[in-house]
């Protein structure tokens, strides 16, 4: 017999059938206050009491735990049942592997991805402003640094297909002077997370130059790294990762992009530095990390301007108990703002909230290299930047302006702020995701 716990589309299964069956008269005291009780902080106290049970190997507190969460979590409840559901899951995956005896985990991983259609990826991108806030503040940066220029260049690190670039082409097409020739380079690997698509690279580019054809506005799109790593919609192992952004880095050359003097080239990097490693290789103050490594290497390539936005949030910490609490605080942010327009069994909600559940797995489940999703805030990129000789570029109003319009077609929760240079998406007051935008030498204005 096995115990299962059912969600949308995955299930987990336990060699133990009393995983969750724990008879609440062992309950302790502490626990059986928070039965029933959907309230964030008793929750949050479960999790930790979790996690710290799982750290000192104490597999009767971890079970008892979690029958009290199970009793909470649901994926069709509200956001706290929801967000508690996938942070029990991810729990459940790390003990099947702190105690493989005990709680024996049937199968690899509980996501199972589905490949998106071009025009369900802009669907689930239009959702939420999470991922446009960063696209609409960094095409108005873009399209204010290249004025005047040409030709543009953009190297585009990102992990949303090329999602960004219809509208600033069509921005570009209706430039006073005329729209300038632009070059978009992709890599050719990227980071082992959602979304994946039902086409490969090269046809995303082949859309793309489509409409800017159509846009008239001169195109062409090109992959740069070896072209062996995989282009088309399949994860890249986790244990490959890595390697495959170190070889990555050894083809952002001149000669291999074919950098051209006549050209402004602009560095867009979207929710993408968190995935190159921060952990140096050895003990001496010259060696440097894989993120520090990119850094360096965009910076001898001298663009025009360097955008950055991610998430606003630090999740590097080693211990368990501290990436909890960031991650509970911070990721009800989607959950909540989902809630606000969209059933409960929503079936565009369910795959959204699965795809913040795999981030989530990562960061809770898996340790060293496995565990690649390595946030830093918007406050340390910042101080990162600064200490690698990068100067800050405020955005201008119009680019406020442009971003508090966007907001404006979105819930009344989403709110955008300034902290020093940094533009931040917020929710209901709460940091959301940020976008800074920097130049390898200080601009004139």
């Amino acid at each position: 017999m096995k115990t299962e716990l059912r969600g949308k589309g995955a299930s987990i299964s336990f060699q133990n059938p009393s995983l969750f069956n724990t008879p609440q008269s062992s309950i302790t005291g502490a626990l059986k206050g928070c039965l029933g009780s959907l309230d964030g902080a008793c929750i949050e106290k479960l999790l930790l009491h979790c996690a710290s049970a799982l750290e000192s190997n104490d597999v009767t507190l971890a079970q008892q735990v979690m029958w009290v969460l199970n009793n909470v979590a649901s994926s069709v409840g509200d956001p706290n049942q929801r967000l508690t559901s996938w942070f029990l899951r991810a729990l459940i995956s790390r003990a099947s592997r702190v105690c493989p005896s005990t709680m024996n985990f049937n199968g690899g991983s509980i996501f199972q991805r589905r490949l998106m259609t071009v025009t369900e990826l802009a669907g689930y991108v239009d959702l939420i402003p999470w991922h446009r806030f960063g696209f609409c503040a960094s095409n108005s940066a873009i399209f204010n640094a290249v004025q005047g220029y040409p030709k543009v260049h953009i190297l585009d690190f990102s992990i949303t297909h090329c999602m960004q670039w219809p509208t600033l082409i069509d921005a570009l097409a209706k430039r006073a002077e005329g729209p300038p020739s632009l070059r978009i380079t992709v890599p050719s690997c990227r980071p082992p997370v959602p979304h994946l698509l039902n086409v490969s690279t090269e046809e995303v580019g082949h859309r793309l130059a489509n409409f800017a054809r159509f846009r008239d506005v001169p195109f062409e799109f090109h992959v740069v790294g070896d072209p062996f790593l995989s282009s088309s919609g399949e994860f890249l192992s986790k244990e490959s990762s890595a390697f495959q952004f170190e070889s990555l880095l050894s083809h952002l050359t001149h000669s291999e992009l074919d950098l051209r003097e006549d050209e402004a080239l602009v560095i867009n990097c979207q929710n993408w530095l968190r995935y190159l490693s921060d952990e140096r290789k050895g003990s001496t103050a010259h060696d440097s990390s894989l993120r520090d490594a990119f850094l360096d290497i965009i910076k001898g390539l001298n663009p025009r301007i360097i955008l950055v936005v991610d998430e606003d949030s630090d999740l590097s910490a080693s211990s368990l108990t501290s990436r909890i609490t960031t991650c509970f605080n911070y990721l009800w942010i989607p959950f909540d703002a989902l809630e606000t327009f969209l059933p409960k069994d929503s079936s565009q909600r369910l795959e959204y909230e699965s795809d913040i559940g795999h981030k989530i797995e990562n960061i809770i489940s898996y340790e060293g290299f496995q565990r690649i999703e390595r946030l830093e805030s918007g406050a340390n990129l910042s101080e990162r930047m600064k200490n690698d000789g990068f100067f800050g570029v405020p955005f201008c109003e119009e680019t406020v302006r442009e971003v508090k319009s966007l907001l404006d077609e979105h819930a009344s929760g989403w709110g955008m702020k300034r902290e020093e240079d940094m533009l931040v998406l917020t929710w209901k007051g709460h940091n959301s995701v940020f976008a800074t935008a920097w130049a390898s030498t200080r601009l004139e204005d």
